[in-house]
C-alpha cells in the first residue's frame, strides 16, 4: 500500500513469447501485487497466431498496441514496449511494473525500473533466461497460473519434486532461524524471494509454502505459532 492505496502498476506484455491461455490467471495473480492501472499488449495482430489475444483483450481491458512485422527478424514490438516503459517509468505515476515475457532482452529494462526505485514484476515461462529473472524483485512462471490439468495429463507431471525445494528451504532457514532453530513462515516467504526472485511453492506442485514444507519431511511445523525449524535427526 502507498499512501493508503494498492500500488499502481504497469502491465506491459509481449505477445510474442506469451500464450493468450494465461490471461486470466496472470490477471488473478498480478490483483494481489496491486492495481493494474495500464494494461497494453505488443505484437502484431494481423498475425493469425494472435487469435488467441484478441479474444482475450476485451475480457481484460486490455489495449493493444499494433506493431507490423515488416520485415523477418525485428521485432518492432519489443522496441515499442521499452518506449513505452520508460515514458510510464519518467511520469512518475507507478509503483511498479509488470513485465509479461520469456524473452531476456527485457533484463536491462527491468534492471532499469528497480535502478528507479519502483518494483520489477516478471512473468515468463519456465524456459526464461535466469538474468531476467533474477534482474526483477519477483519473478512468476506462468505455468503455475494456468488451471491445474487433471490426474493423468502428461503436464501434470512436469511439477518439480518437493525435495527440489529442500537446499533452497534449508538455506533460507538456516539464514534466518533464532538461537531456538524456530523461523516464522511469513519471514520465511520474505527470505525465499530476496534469495531467489522466482521461487514458488506452485513449482513444486504445492498451493502454499507450509505444504511444500511438510511435503519435505525435514521441517517441523507448529501450525498454531505459525512457525517452522528444521527436524532434528536422530543421534
Amino acid at each position: 500500500m502507498t499512501n493508503g492505496r494498492s500500488p499502481r502498476l504497469a502491465v506491459l506484455i509481449d505477445a510474442d513469447n506469451t500464450s493468450a491461455r494465461v490471461a486470466e490467471g496472470l490477471f488473478l495473480e498480478i490483483a494481489k501485487l496491486g492495481e493494474a492501472s495500464v494494461r497494453r499488449i505488443y505484437g502484431d495482430f494481423a498475425d493469425a497466431r494472435m487469435r488467441g489475444w484478441a479474444e482475450a483483450l476485451p475480457r481484460h481491458a486490455i489495449v493493444p498496441q499494433q506493431n507490423f512485422a515488416y520485415t523477418t527478424g525485428k521485432n518492432s514490438a519489443d522496441i515499442a514496449l521499452v518506449i513505452d516503459a520508460m515514458d510510464l517509468l519518467h511520469s512518475g505515476r507507478f509503483d511498479g511494473f509488470c513485465l509479461v515475457s520469456s524473452d531476456s532482452d527485457f533484463t536491462r529494462l527491468a534492471a532499469r525500473v528497480r535502478e528507479q526505485g519502483l518494483d520489477a514484476f516478471g512473468f515468463g515461462q519456465r524456459k526464461t533466461p535466469e538474468a531476467f529473472r533474477q534482474a526483477c524483485k519477483r519473478f512468476f512462471f506462468t505455468e503455475n497460473l494456468m488451471p491445474a490439468p487433471p490426474e493423468g495429463d502428461p503436464a501434470a507431471a512436469r511439477k518439480e519434486s518437493p525435495a527440489a525445494a529442500l537446499a533452497l528451504l534449508t538455506t533460507a532457514v538456516e539464514e534466518i532461524e533464532e538461537d531456538d532453530g524456530w523461523v516464522a513462515l511469513a519471514a520465511l516467504g520474505n527470505q525465499l524471494q530476496k534469495i531467489a526472485p522466482d521461487f514458488d511453492s506452485r513449482t513444486y506442485g504445492s498451493p502454499k509454502l507450509s505444504t511444500l514444507i511438510e511435503k519435505t519431511g525435514r521441517f517441523e511445523l507448529d501450525r498454531a505459532a505459525k512457525t517452522i525449524r528444521l527436524r532434528l535427526r536422530p543421534a
